[in-house]
């Protein structure tokens, strides 16, 4: 990716956008390996992701002469950064916090764990064994707005591209999900909203059902409606009782979110109000 140049651009649609795209690119000396667009005809909206062979002689340049070709307002990234920053937020549950450490570890998460904040600290000597800070900030006897603006003061000098709640079972308010806009990802089950509440892999198994599966989406003052960037669902049968339920769950967890995280840290997904263009 060294000699490359991705570009990303959100904008009106127009007449004949992709050439416009092209044949600036191609001044630029740059030869395009892969172009992926898509047009929301509804809101007459165009999205394009681009990936170029060789680099930009003066990449401002390259970014004004898009912005003069393209309709008023329009939002181009070039090269935005390489590796991500995240910050996770847990409570208990390890498997998804785990998951993306192990990947850390190994360097294939095309990210870097910056910290972890937990509200309890179960998950503290796990965290340290990868040598990332824990940060224990506990909810207990404290006002929502007191907790919430100690978990902001935590996370805000680590200047996160995501903040992953792996598991982190706390409703955030408005405020805070304002202080992060965009940069929130939440991972649940997809038995919402049809179970919701404790236990839901119990609630699941009384009902008989034969699908499970989870979602990852942006977190927005819509508690488990934001816009969704991974889904992914498995079948089961009779023969799942609750504990097998609770497993084949957390595996699903586990691959949605990992997932997700790959397709944020490689600028796959765009915003377009409650919904996502994903270019896989």
């Amino acid at each position: 990716m060294n000699n490359q140049t991705l570009i990303l651009i959100q904008c009106q649609d127009a007449v004949g956008l992709v050439a416009s795209v092209a044949h600036i690119i191609a001044k630029h000396h740059l030869n395009i390996v892969t172009m992926r667009e898509f047009v929301d005809e509804e809101n007459r909206k165009f999205f394009v992701r681009v990936v170029c062979s060789g680099v930009p002689a003066a990449t401002l340049l390259l970014q004004q002469d898009l912005e003069d070709n393209l309709p008023a307002h329009a939002q181009v990234s070039i090269n935005p950064a390489r590796e991500k920053k995240l910050v996770i937020l847990v409570t208990k549950e390890h498997h998804c916090l785990a998951d993306i450490l192990v990947r850390h570890f190994f360097k294939t998460l095309n990210a870097s764990v910056k910290a972890v904040v937990g509200n309890y600290e179960v998950l503290k000597e796990f965290t340290e064994k990868f040598n990332i800070p824990y940060h224990y900030i506990s909810h207990e006897n404290k006002s929502k707005e007191e907790f919430e603006r100690e978990l902001a003061e935590t996370i805000a000098p680590y200047q996160p591209d995501y903040i992953v709640l792996a598991k982190f079972m706390r409703i955030l308010s408005p405020t805070f999900v304002a202080k992060f806009a965009n940069k929130l990802i939440n991972i649940h089950h997809s038995f919402l909203p049809a179970f919701i509440g404790a236990n839901p892999y119990r609630q699941a198994y009384k009902r008989g059902v034969k699908i499970i599966g989870a979602t990852a989406h942006y977190v927005t003052n819509d508690l488990d409606e934001g816009p969704i960037i991974v889904q992914r669902t498995k079948s089961i049968n009779h023969s799942y009782d609750v504990p097998n339920l609770v497993t084949a769950g957390k595996e699903i967890e586990k691959a949605v979110l990992s997932h997700a995280i790959h397709l944020l840290t490689e600028d796959r997904v765009m915003l377009q109000g409650n919904k996502t263009i994903v270019f896989e």
